[in-house]
């Protein structure tokens, strides 16, 4: 029962987020509303209905009190919390008592952070962050909710399993030499092969890393001054990015199996696939868009069949070949990941013929997995000679699929076709209730059909905080290219546009006009500032020539011929708060020209590095990682154990190190899903564990908020403790100050919702002006027999040990 909401002062609905419970609820309290005969209202509607008091409440608390409530709960035990940015209301609510009043609050202000990422200073006006958020073309404005609703799911999903998400940190793999190495070939072949290349249309190659997984293994940039937080941002803030790269570590389980067991594994998919293309081919031509051109889901689940065929004979035979000739295959490293195997089950309908711990619905996970070992297997099978190769069917292997259709592309076709005939078997009703053109293609259309997949070759427009030459810029323009290696494994490369230099002179000017319209709102009545001040003829000398440049036909030349014409002729008026109107004119217009230059579509579809560039990166890097891939798929799972730690620290249960000067941690693996192979395992022991850390994390953020920098409670059966100091560069312990208080109110502690720990070392480096002052966290929890002497002995002797790891260096 989650949803988050973002609405106009007007109740117009400009985003909204939901969850199956929240979207079933919302149905059954209106479907009653319908006449009879007629169809429901539309799931858009329903919502709308529902929260525009809260919304015109809210609006007329802020009129006459200039205030109004930031959160409440209701008799049903639903929690409400609200904040309002600008003319933007933003609504979190939850109805199932898993999130907190603080976890809805974080989740507000990370959906504000994405909207800034994804819009840049477009967010700085009200009137066009609206037009952006609810196109008025129903497909455009879908694919864009589409997008934030799996932005939130990812966010939500890995914060609760992902512990650098929880901490919002990067996680870094501990292998120092081949992080080394990384560096300096992504310094001196793969960047300079790009930026030397005529194909990268007029970008420039600034920041290149490797994620294995969600964790860092190698990170080179161009510009040193902003890396570490350019780190965090980029990884925390998108993190579609990070959750494409969690969801196919679930193929590693698979494709390091051997032959045998993915050959009973087969046929349940076998099943799937045909129930899943028998639901889809059931749907009118109009539904199945999401199909490549040309391929019918018969088509489809006749190309799916033989394909799988071939790779179950494939993997048959090959089990029975001699160890000698199976050196091609992954090492079995994951077999006891793998679900418990029921052969006699397999010929029987879907709902059996699957493994006893999956259901229908995660078996989507499970089949795009199945699918890329297939095809790993028919790979390695035809490097053996022909002799060996005669178990296979004439003209059949993965490999001859049809030209029009490409191993993605089946893969997304199938995910859609699993979405669609899972949810149809789940709500034991049709997917689709009308089949009418028109009335499908409306609000609820949002809730059942996917977003077409972007193509791979198109990068996505991110906006990230730079420090250049010339100036910062809090929401530079940056192209973000994600070019898969394997399975989990990706290249991330961040380029400069040609016309960059435009947003930082945007923002040069937003920010005079902001201080500007400061000055004049703080005017008495009746007062006026000099026209002769340096600062209001520095603007208009900067300004004109920046006009200029952009041509006498734009609409901002007229905008700032009228603000000269009010300032500057003799007749005009003072400058006074008669102004004010005219400098929220001049900022609306700075606005919309960024939004012109990097947020619409146009720009972006001829401005790109070619395709074929990308490709010979991608090969590049996949040449230099080759030997080390499935090392770094098992240290991504396993990157630091607590078992190292526990002769040196005996009653230590877990522990969380964070450096927030360069926003990494250091943190045993602890993992509770099906896939696990930590040494607490999947049982009730590792959640129990999990859920003791992250309640700890949330009490530590709560003091730290109070202003307390140590922290030691008993919790249970168990002794937690927390610290936040500062040091200089050489290790050497700074005197303690307490930080500051934040209201009950203010954004929460971390880095998304707002910076606070860069706020923190400027706080601190007040009194230490002429060192570097470096922040550190620890977070450990003991067994609650230790006594509190060796706990605190255990807590300093740790984080000795593990300041050096985390000093490795990133360029």
């Amino acid at each position: 029962m989650k949803c988050l909401l973002i609405a106009s002062e007007s109740a117009e609905v400009l985003f909204y987020w939901a969850d199956p419970d929240f979207q079933q609820s919302i149905r059954n309290q209106y479907e009653g509303s319908q006449e009879e005969g007629g169809r429901p209202p539309a799931f858009e509607d329903s919502i709308n209905t529902l929260f525009a008091p809260i919304i015109i409440s809210c609006s007329t608390m802020i009129d006459r009190m200039g205030d109004s409530y930031t959160s409440f709960s209701t008799e049903d035990q639903h929690v409400y919390v609200l904040r309002q940015f600008e003319d933007c209301l933003y609504i979190a609510v939850n109805g199932d008592g898993e999130e907190s009043e603080e976890d809805l609050k974080r989740k507000i202000y990370v959906m504000k952070k994405l909207t800034e990422v994804h819009f840049g200073m477009v967010t700085l006006s009200s009137p066009l962050l609206r037009r952006e958020l609810r196109p008025h073309d129903t497909d455009q404005r879908n694919r864009l909710w589409r997008k934030f609703q799996s932005l939130l799911g990812t966010y939500s999903r890995l914060r609760e399993q992902d512990q650098s998400f929880l901490v919002e940190a990067v996680e870094r793999l501990v292998q120092p030499t081949l992080c080394e190495q990384c560096i300096e070939f992504l310094e001196r072949r793969l960047v300079q092969t790009i930026n030397s290349s005529a194909e990268r249309a007029g970008e420039e190659a600034l920041h290149a890393f490797i994620l294995v997984h969600t964790k860092l293994l190698a990170f080179y940039s161009r510009t040193f001054r902003t890396v570490q937080h350019l780190m965090c941002s980029t990884l925390q803030s998108h993190p579609p990015l990070a959750g494409n790269l969690v969801r196919p570590c679930q193929s590693v389980c698979l494709s390091a199996c051997q032959p045998a067991c993915l050959s009973d594994f087969l046929p349940a998919c076998l099943s799937a696939c045909q129930s899943a293309c028998l639901a889809v081919s059931s749907l009118p031509a109009c539904q199945t868009s999401f199909l490549p051109v040309g391929l019918s889901p018969a088509c489809l689940l006749d190309v799916l069949l033989a394909s799988l065929s071939a790779c179950q004979s494939a993997c048959l035979s090959v089990s029975r070949l001699p160890a000698c000739q199976t050196s091609f295959l992954p090492p079995c490293r994951f077999l006891a990941c793998l679900p418990v195997r029921r052969p006699s089950c397999l010929s029987v309908c879907l709902s059996v013929c699957l493994p006893g711990c999956l259901s229908p619905a995660c078996l989507s996970d499970f089949l795009p997995a199945c699918l890329f070992a297939c095809q790993s297997a028919c790979l390695s099978v035809s490097r053996l000679p022909a002799c060996q190769t005669s178990f296979l069917p004439v003209c059949l292997s993965l490999a001859r699929l049809p030209a029009c259709l490409s191993v993605w592309q089946l893969l997304d076709a199938l995910s859609v076709m699993f979405s669609l005939s899972i949810g149809a078997e789940q709500a034991c009703v049709p997917v689709f209730q009308f089949v009418d053109p028109d009335i499908q293609v409306a609000e609820d259309s949002l809730q059942a059909l996917e977003a077409p997949p972007m193509d791979p070759a198109m990068p996505s427009r991110v906006f990230l905080e730079a420090t250049l030459k010339d100036g910062f810029c809090p929401m530079m323009p940056h192209s973000m290219y994600c070019l898969p290696l394997w399975p989990g494994i990706t290249l991330v490369l961040l380029t400069k546009i040609h016309n960059c230099q435009v947003a930082v002179s945007v923002y040069y000017f937003l920010n005079c006009f902001t201080q500007l319209e400061r000055k004049l709102s703080d005017l008495q009545f009746g007062a006026a500032l000099p026209r002769s001040q340096h600062s209001l003829h520095d603007l208009r000398s900067k300004m004109d020539k920046f006009v200029r440049a952009l041509g006498s036909s734009s609409s901002m030349q007229h905008t700032w011929n009228d603000f000269k014409n009010k300032v500057f002729s003799r007749g005009g008026p003072r400058v006074s708060k008669e102004l004010l109107p005219h400098c929220r004119n001049m900022k609306t217009q700075l606005c919309n020209l960024y939004r012109q230059c990097f947020v619409a579509d146009g720009p972006r579809d001829c401005q790109r590095l070619a395709p074929s560039l990308q490709e010979r990166a991608r090969l590049l890097v996949q040449e230099q990682l080759l030997d080390w891939k499935d090392f770094l798929l098992v240290k991504s799972r396993r990157n630091v154990t607590m078992v190292s730690y526990l002769e040196e620290f005996p009653g230590m249960v877990h522990f969380i190190y964070v450096d927030r000067t360069t926003g990494q941690m250091i943190a045993p693996s602890l993992s509770v899903t099906d896939h696990s192979i930590s040494e607490l395992g999947t049982g009730p022991l590792a959640r129990f564990i999990k859920s003791k850390v992250w309640s700890c994390v949330g009490t530590a953020r709560h003091y730290l908020q109070k202003g307390y920098t140590t922290v030691t409670f008993r919790d249970g059966d168990y002794y937690c403790c927390y610290f936040l100091w500062v040091e200089s560069e050489t290790g050497y312990k700074l005197e303690v100050v307490d930080p500051p208080v934040l209201s009950d109110d203010s954004a929460p502690v971390g880095m998304l919702a707002w910076d606070y720990y860069r706020k923190l070392l400027r706080y601190y480096t007040k009194n230490h002006q002429t060192e570097v002052v470096k922040c550190y966290e620890l977070l450990t929890i003991h067994l609650g027999v230790i006594p509190s002497e060796c706990i605190l002995q255990h807590c300093y002797q740790l984080a000795c040990k593990l300041w050096e790891p985390s000093r490795i260096p990133l360029l």
